[in-house]
């Protein structure tokens, strides 16, 4: 973004009055200046009423400690799929008269249930079939590398970003390798609303969301036979999932095909953009490579992959002085947080020796955090080991296409060329 465009986008944050703030418009993200509808929230009003939108009224929390005081009070902030689930819009679902589905999964549960059924998946993420997994990630994320053009200009998001999420989600469930091109549709057609370039309509969605269903539905039954170490065998003999409606399981088929996609494949993309964009921190990263292991944290709260999540109050409660009632959508906006001046030095500043790099909500807190977060991070990890050893930079020749959604936080395209050593 030129600096006409910051000032002007800067402007148009400031001069709004207070009550028109609506930080849901997905136009705010895909132009990249919801930053700073989010500063001036945290300065004049971090606990933030909005009485209209178009996922109708809600409460925007903006503060780190506000929203950690939210996300660990699964007793009072709930995040029942029935009361509408975690994200913005109402469960990703409308009425069924627009070509919707209900989709229960385990993030849009409470304890017990969402326990039991997390639960069921966690050995995939396991230490040890981790350390099982590294070896795999790191043969194909170095034949990836090694066949892309060096001093041509080429996109990263499909060809490195997309096929890496992609190859580890079919490892993950066990899907036939030669169709894991299908992982990736879906995965964007979950998080999808009409007009957002993927889908057209709710029918659409929903259409394609039933053969990704039919398509498990096929795994499901040939795993209960054979059953491996993959997420479609865990979920089907485990006791909290074997009996579960194919609406649950899809719904958690869907969960885990959009956290194993698209938080990790956007913070593939949003490393390249942070470290072209300070010069001085690759510097530093190419003097002591030792710092991949303090940057990859700070890649993934700097890239904020999922902007927010959405809670629903059942009680009347106070957070940041401000009265929420029983019934109000409460949104924690991670992305806000993980810029919070009054809890992170310099927040707006890629920095890859940070003193407390972990110290970011990228990955949630409380009973809900990101279930696969050492995977991920195991993943960047790797990747930019094996980037070091091959290419001197990667450089970011235009700025980004970003998303339209104020869910996910990712870029569409990035063009970028390699520099050898």
């Amino acid at each position: 973004m030129t600096a006409l465009a910051t000032a002007l986008s800067a402007a148009e944050a400031d001069s709004l009055p207070l009550d028109r703030i609506d930080v849901s418009r997905a136009e705010l993200f895909e132009r990249n200046i919801e930053g700073d509808y989010f500063r001036r929230l945290r300065r004049e009003d971090p606990v933030h009423y909005c009485a209209e939108s178009a996922y109708g009224p809600y409460w925007s929390i903006t503060r780190y400690k506000d929203i950690m005081a939210v996300d660990t009070n699964h007793q009072v902030f709930s995040s029942e799929a029935s009361l509408g689930g975690i994200i913005i819009e109402d469960g990703i679902q409308k009425s069924s008269s627009e070509g919707s589905i209900d989709l229960p999964n385990f993030i849009a549960m409470d304890p017990p249930r969402h326990d039991e059924q997390r639960k069921a998946v966690s050995p995939i993420v396991a230490p040890a079939n981790l350390a099982k997994l590294e070896g795999v990630i790191r043969e194909r994320i170095c034949r990836t590398l090694d066949g892309l053009p060096v001093g041509e200009t080429f996109d990263w998001v499909p060809a490195v970003s997309i096929e890496l999420t992609t190859q580890m989600l079919a490892t993950l469930f066990d899907f036939p390798f030669e169709e894991r091109s299908k992982l990736t549709r879906w995965s964007d057609v979950a998080t999808a609303e009409p007009g957002s370039g993927i889908v057209d309509s709710w029918e659409q969605r929903t259409s394609e969301l039933m053969e990704c269903a039919a398509t498990f539905q096929g795994l499901w039954n040939e795993r209960m036979k054979n059953p491996g170490m993959d997420l479609v065998s865990m979920l089907a003999h485990s006791p909290a999932t074997r009996d579960m409606t194919p609406q649950n399981y899809l719904g958690n088929v869907l969960l885990l095909i959009v956290g194993g996609n698209d938080t990790t494949r956007n913070s593939m993309s949003g490393g390249v953009l942070a470290l072209d964009r300070n010069p001085k921190e690759r510097e530093k990263l190419y003097a002591n490579p030792a710092l991949i292991d303090s940057m990859v944290p700070e890649i993934i709260r700097w890239q904020t992959p999922l902007s927010h999540m959405r809670r629903t109050a059942i009680a009347d409660a106070e957070v940041g002085g401000k009265t929420i009632r029983k019934g109000d959508k409460v949104v924690m906006w991670y992305i806000s947080g993980n810029r919070d001046e009054t809890a992170i030095d310099r927040p707006d500043d890629f920095i890859i020796d940070r003193e407390r790099p972990r110290q970011h909500l990228s990955f949630g807190f409380g009973v809900h955090r990101c279930v696969g977060n050492r995977l991920a991070e195991m993943q960047l990890k790797i990747l930019w080991e094996e980037i070091m050893k091959r290419f001197s930079r990667v450089e970011v020749m235009d700025e980004p296409v970003r998303v339209r959604s104020n869910f996910v936080r990712g870029y569409a395209s990035m063009p970028v060329k390699l520099h050898a050593h």
